[in-house]
């Protein structure tokens, strides 16, 4: 065998001799969780896209803002006052100034829609009709807006800053209104409340249902009422003082009437009912009547007053459609000249109105008197106040005397010009004119005004 058979026989069998690798051991730990391996397990790709994305973000916010900065007009630097004319005061007036409109250019809450629509709630639907008027509105509620602006503004500046003595700055609208002085809640409260509350239930009657009633009662039949209708005197024309004065008497007998058949049966059956007297201790029932008495009488009260303040209010001399048209006579009897009525006995009559109206509902029992029978009644204190009645009278009276003016004068330029024909001082003068010797031209000129004075008589 050849030397190269021997080379190739020995190349194969090297290399049908496989070999394998040596074995490799796994280090001990191999299941602890070293730095590397927290820091490989913790690592994201989208927070790193995250992060780069927002800095880039707020790089390019640096450069709007300074590209911003540059466009805005250097502010000039402040004048550098010599020490002699720069003071204390001036000082800090400058720097009271300077951190005013600092906290004024802080942000300030406008006021709520809903304050707004509350207060457009209040103004009648009739004076909201029309284009002017909607400007109007909106113009009110601008200024209303701006003035809530800049009463926070105020009150922001002088909460914050404490204004220094300085007398040239300006004023601020005065000092702020101090906060109410409320309750000490450093110590247990209830039982004090509590207690307060009581009392105020026991003792305080009017905040009683019923009481609530009585007045709920009261305001829907008196609110718009009055006892007498003033609307149609003057339509009626020229009316005698007694005739007026026996219509309203009728009017005002006839309305107390209609109070005492309606509105007085009512409040009787409100205190006839069950739980009337519901939570009234038997020991406060006077204390309870007495607050239903009172409450009562101030509302008949209240309505006499508008009453009167009503029949005032037809002989205002500055309202004269509802004044009322008197019939007055120029009498002439034993040879005097009057008026009939005189002036005294209309404006007695007048006045004596305001009495009757006075004296109506006079009469209005309590309700535990009604309540339990009695035979000697106890009435309501319905007697309208001094003041009033003295304030109806002289206006009164100012206001005939006013009224009656033009007729008092024009009785005194009838009586100065045309009384000495019926005082007998005409006759004495013709008597006088005739024993005397006169020509024919002033006979007759005599004779012409004989004539007139005969019309006239």
């Amino acid at each position: 065998m050849s030397d190269a058979n021997k080379a190739a026989i020995a190349a194969e069998k090297e290399a049908l001799n496989l070999k394998l690798s040596p074995i490799v051991h796994l280090p001990e730990n191999i299941g602890v969780d070293t730095p590397t391996q927290s820091k490989l397990l913790k690592y994201r790709r989208s927070k790193e896209q995250q992060q780069k994305i927002n800095q880039l973000v707020i790089d390019g916010a640096k450069r709007n803002l300074d590209r911003t900065l540059d466009k805005r007009t250097p502010l000039l630097p402040p004048p550098d006052y010599p020490q002699t004319m720069t003071s204390e005061m001036k000082k800090k007036g400058f720097n009271y100034i300077y951190m005013k409109q600092c906290v004024e250019s802080s942000p300030i809450v406008p006021i709520q829609q809903e304050w707004l629509d509350h207060m457009l709630r209040l103004i009648p639907e009739s004076l909201k009709e029309g284009k002017e008027r909607e400007e109007l509105l909106e113009s009110l509620i601008n200024e209303v807006s701006s003035d809530f602006e800049n009463s926070m503004k105020r009150y922001l500046v002088q909460s914050v800053l404490v204004k220094p003595p300085v007398k040239w700055l300006e004023d601020e609208g005065g000092p702020l209104p101090e906060s109410p002085v409320g309750l000490d809640y450093s110590n247990p409260w209830r039982s004090s409340y509590v207690q307060a509350r009581n009392q105020i239930f026991s003792n305080l009657h009017i905040v009683h249902p019923t009481m609530k009633l009585l007045l709920d009662l009261g305001y829907t039949t008196f609110a718009d009422t009055v006892l007498l209708d003033f609307t149609g005197i003057r339509a009626k024309g020229p009316i005698d003082c007694e005739s007026l004065k026996t219509d309203l008497s009728i009017q005002t007998r006839k309305a107390e009437e209609k109070i005492m058949n309606t509105w007085y049966p009512k409040v009787i059956n409100l205190f006839t009912k069950k739980e009337a007297l519901e939570g009234v201790k038997p020991e406060k029932l006077d204390a309870f009547y007495s607050c239903v008495s009172t409450l009562m009488s101030n509302q008949l009260k209240d309505l006499l007053r508008r009453t009167v303040e009503g029949f005032v209010k037809l002989f205002d001399p500055k309202d004269q459609e509802r004044l009322p048209i008197f019939k007055i006579e120029l009498t002439f009897d034993d040879d005097k000249m009057e008026f009939y009525p005189t002036f005294q006995d209309l404006e007695d009559n007048v006045l004596s109105l305001v009495e009757r109206i006075a004296e109506a509902l006079q009469n209005v029992q309590t309700i535990p008197s009604w309540l339990s029978g009695t035979s000697t009644p106890v009435n309501l204190d319905t007697e309208l106040p001094e003041h009033v009645l003295h304030w109806a009278v002289d206006t009164l009276k100012a206001a005939v005397h006013w009224n009656l003016e033009g007729a008092r004068k024009h009785y005194e330029t009838y009586v100065e010009k045309y009384n000495w024909l019926v005082d007998g001082t005409a006759v004495e003068n013709i008597e006088t004119f005739q024993t005397e010797d006169h020509t024919f031209d002033e006979y007759t000129e005599e004779l012409d005004c004989c004539v007139v004075w005969e019309v006239y008589v």
